[in-house]
C-alpha cells in the first residue's frame, strides 16, 4: 500500500472483509495521517465504479481493495468499462492461500485470471511469509517493484491504453497484527491542486517507453504543421483536399475542436465528448450525416474518442468507401469498416481550408439548431394600460412559469446551469440521446461510461468524479443526469460511509416510470404492449423520496422549468436528488 502511494496513488476505495483486513488497517492509518483519501463502500460493485470515476477525473488509478470470493467478481463490471474506455484502475483482491483453492474451502474460488481478458497486467503474488518491520527485506523490495509495474501498466505503459490492473493478494492466518514500523516514517504528503486554479489538470507521471511506437495519452495528440515538433513526435500531416469531417466521441476532449479548427472542417461532437464547443460544431448532426446531399458527400473522417450515440455515425464509420482515420486513444482501437487507419498524432498541411465545404455544413447546422431558451416576458404587454393586453401578457407569463418539464427542457436546464469548474455526468439512459440531439456548444467537462455504455454504476462513477474534482477544496458541483431505471440499478451508490464528507453532487432523475429508451428501438414496432411492459419497459413503483430519506440525501421534486432552474442553481453543500417527472 505504501509503495502504491510512492507511485502516485492518492485514492483507495475499500469494501470491508475478513481476508483483506490487513490492507484495510494500513489504508485507515494512511488516511489518518493525511497521506491518501480513503472511501469505504459496502458494495464491491459500487466500490469499483467509484474508483473508475476517480480514474476518469484524475487520470491516475484509484486502488480498490476487497476480500475474497464473490466480492472479487463484483469488480468485473467496472473492470470491463475501464478496459473498453481506457481508464486506469487498480484491483487489489485479497485471497485464501493457494493450498485452499479447489478443495472446497469456504469463500474460495480461482481468483487469478478472473479479469484476464480485460487487464493490462495481472499477478498472483506469493503469500507473505515474514514480517518486515524495516521494510527492506527481499519480500518488501519485490512488492515495491510490483507496485511500480502495476501503476505504470494502469497508465498504459507498453500497451498504448490505460486500463485495469489486477493484483491478487493471498494471506494465511493470522490475518492482522501490529502495524509495521515503516508506517511511523512519513511516506509522502497528500497534495492537491491550488484552490485558485480549479481548471488546472493534475500532473500525470510520464509513461514508460513503448517499444511498439509513440503512446497516445489523450491530450497533446494534435500538432499544427507550423509548430516545432521533435522528429519522433512528428504527426501525420493530412492534406486538405478530401471533403473531411471530424467526429468526436466519448473521451475526445478539446483536441477534437483544435483539429477541426486547424483543418477548417465540420466538427461532429457527441455531447459526451467534451468537444462540443467552438465555431465549427455541427448541430443536428444525425440528420445531416444521413442526408445524401451532405453526409453522402463525405470522403474522409478523422475520429477522436469513442463514438457510440448515433446509428448514423456508426454507419458512416462502417462505410468502406469512406477513408477513416482514428487517433489512438483510450480503449479499444476503432475499426468498424475493416480498413480504418490508426494514427498516434495528426496535423494539417499548410494551405487554405475548403470554405465551400465548411459553409455547407455550417448553414445546415444553423437551420437544424434548436433554441430551447424560455420565451422572454412581453415587457410592453405587462406594462400596457390596456387591460386586455396586460392580462394576456400576464397569462402568457404564468403559462410559461407553470409549463411542465419535458426531456428537452430538462437537459437544457442542466446544460445551462453547468460551467467549466463543474462536472457533468450522463447515464446510459434516453436522456443522453436527447441531450445529444438538442444541446448547443459549451466548453464543459463531461463524463459518461460509454466504453460499454452499460446502465450500471452511474451514481458510483459520479461519486468518484465528484470527490476527485473537489479534492483540496476546489469549487464546482458534479451533476449526473440519468433515467429512473439507471438510478434504481445503482441505488446502492447512494450509501455514504459514516465519517466521510459528502461531495457537492446533484443526481437529476428523469422519472418516466420505466425504460422508455426502448420506444426508439425496432422491438417497439413488433412487440405487444403487455410484453413490452413486462420484459422491456419494466415499470416500477419505487418512491424516490423515501429512498433519499433512507440514504440521508436531500430531495426535491420539481415539475416546472422555473423550479428546475432554481433547484439546479441553489447552493449545494452535499448530496441531493432532484426528481423530474416525465411523460411516458
Amino acid at each position: 500500500m505504501g509503495a502504491l502511494v510512492d507511485e502516485g496513488v492518492r485514492h483507495i476505495v475499500l469494501s470491508p472483509g475478513s481476508r483483506s483486513q490487513a490492507l484495510a488497517l494500513v489504508a485507515a492509518e494512511l488516511e489518518r495521517r493525511g497521506i491518501l483519501s480513503l472511501h469505504v463502500r459496502t458494495d464491491e460493485r459500487v466500490a469499483g465504479f467509484t474508483a473508475l470515476g476517480i480514474g476518469r477525473e484524475t487520470g491516475m488509478p484509484a486502488a480498490v481493495v476487497c476480500t475474497s470470493g464473490t466480492a472479487v467478481a463484483n469488480l468485473l463490471p467496472a473492470s470491463l468499462e475501464a478496459h473498453h474506455a481506457g481508464v486506469p484502475l487498480l484491483l487489489l483482491t485479497a485471497d485464501r492461500p493457494p493450498e485452499l483453492r479447489g478443495v472446497g474451502a469456504n469463500q474460495t474460488t480461482r481468483q487469478p485470471g478472473m479479469f484476464s481478458p480485460s487487464v493490462r497486467l495481472e499477478a498472483d503474488l506469493p503469500v507473505p511469509e515474514q514480517t518486515d518491520p524495516e521494510g527492506g527485506a527481499e519480500q518488501s523490495l519485490m512488492l515495491r517493484d510490483v507496485a511500480a509495474q502495476a501503476v505504470a501498466a494502469a497508465l498504459g505503459a507498453g500497451t498504448r491504453s490505460p486500463g485495469p490492473v489486477h493484483l491478487n493478494l493471498p494471506f494465511r492466518e493470522p490475518l492482522a497484527g501490529d502495524l509495521p514500523d515503516w508506517l511511523s516514517t512519513p511516506v509522502v504528503e497528500l497534495t492537491a491542486l491550488p484552490a485558485d486554479d480549479p481548471d488546472a489538470a493534475p500532473v500525470e507521471p510520464e509513461p514508460e517507453a513503448d517499444p511498439s511506437g509513440a503512446l497516445y495519452q489523450g491530450g497533446g495528440g494534435i500538432g499544427e504543421a507550423d509548430l516545432p515538433i521533435e522528429p519522433e513526435d512528428r504527426p501525420v500531416l493530412l492534406p486538405r483536399g478530401p471533403r473531411t469531417v471530424v467526429i468526436a466521441g466519448s473521451g475526445a476532449g478539446p483536441d477534437a475542436e483544435a483539429l477541426a479548427h486547424a483543418g477548417g472542417w465540420p466538427l461532429i461532437a457527441e455531447i459526451v465528448s467534451g468537444a462540443r464547443f467552438g465555431r465549427q460544431v455541427v448541430h443536428g448532426y444525425r440528420a445531416l450525416v444521413a442526408d445524401p446531399e451532405l453526409g453522402g458527400r463525405i470522403e474522409r473522417v478523422v475520429v477522436l474518442g469513442h463514438p457510440t450515440l448515433s446509428r448514423e455515425t456508426a454507419a458512416l464509420l462502417s462505410d468502406p468507401e469512406v477513408e477513416v482515420l482514428a487517433l489512438r486513444g483510450p480503449g479499444e482501437p476503432l475499426n468498424l469498416n475493416g480498413a480504418t487507419t490508426p494514427l498516434d498524432t495528426v496535423g494539417v498541411e499548410p494551405g487554405e481550408p475548403d470554405s465551400e465545404w465548411l459553409g455547407l455544413w455550417m448553414r445546415a447546422s444553423r437551420a437544424a439548431s434548436v433554441d430551447l431558451s424560455p420565451a422572454a416576458p412581453d415587457a410592453d404587454g405587462l406594462s400596457s394600460a390596456v387591460p386586455s393586453e396586460r392580462l394576456g401578457a400576464i397569462a402568457a407569463e404564468l403559462g410559461a412559469i407553470r409549463a411542465p418539464v419535458d426531456r428537452e427542457a430538462l437537459v437544457d436546464a442542466v446544460w445551462r446551469a453547468t460551467w467549466p469548474h463543474d462536472r457533468l455526468v450522463f447515464g446510459s439512459s434516453r436522456l443522453v440521446r436527447v441531450a445529444d440531439a438538442v444541446l448547443g456548444g459549451k466548453k464543459v467537462p463531461v463524463h459518461a461510461n460509454r466504453g460499454l455504455a452499460g446502465i450500471d454504476g452511474t451514481i458510483a462513477t459520479a461519486f468518484g468524479i465528484a470527490v476527485a474534482s473537489q479534492d483540496g477544496g476546489r469549487p464546482g458541483v458534479t451533476r449526473v443526469v440519468l433515467g429512473d431505471l439507471a438510478f434504481l440499478h445503482d441505488v446502492g451508490g447512494l450509501l455514504l460511509a459514516a465519517g466521510e464528507t459528502p461531495p457537492r453532487l446533484q443526481v437529476i432523475v428523469g422519472n418516466d416510470g420505466g425504460g422508455t429508451i426502448f420506444d426508439g428501438l425496432e422491438v417497439a414496432g413488433v412487440a405487444g404492449e403487455d410484453a413490452m411492459d413486462r420484459v422491456l419497459y419494466t415499470p416500477h413503483r419505487a418512491d424516490l423520496e423515501q429512498l433519499a430519506l433512507a440514504y440521508g440525501w436531500e430531495y426535491e421534486r420539481v415539475t416546472t422549468r422555473t423550479a428546475l432552474d432554481q433547484a439546479l442553481t441553489s447552493a449545494t453543500t452535499g448530496c441531493r436528488i432532484i426528481e423530474v417527472p416525465l411523460p411516458r
